[in-house]
């Protein structure tokens, strides 16, 4: 989850001080994680925290090509070209 608020985090605004980084709050995304669990989404191992899912691979992949046939401007991405 660290590595998550790292991501999202940005800068804050001391006023006459120079700014700095800082993480984003850590609650919002520990919910969202709860709730991707819970949904049998993402699951959690113990020695290297939490990881997709089979569903959550398919979920994914049938969203990716929904989105690449709506959006044709996307096929440079697509896996294999």
């Amino acid at each position: 989850m660290e590595k998550l608020r790292a991501d999202y985090g940005g800068r804050k605004d001391f006023g006459v001080k120079p700014e700095h980084v800082v993480k984003a709050g850590g609650s919002i995304i520990r919910k969202a994680l709860q709730q991707l669990e819970s949904a049998g989404l993402i699951e959690t191992s113990k020695p290297k925290g939490r990881r997709m899912t089979r569903e959550g691979r398919k979920l994914l992949q049938e969203i990716a090509e929904e989105v690449g046939k709506e959006l044709p401007e996307l096929e440079k991405y697509q896996k294999g070209e």
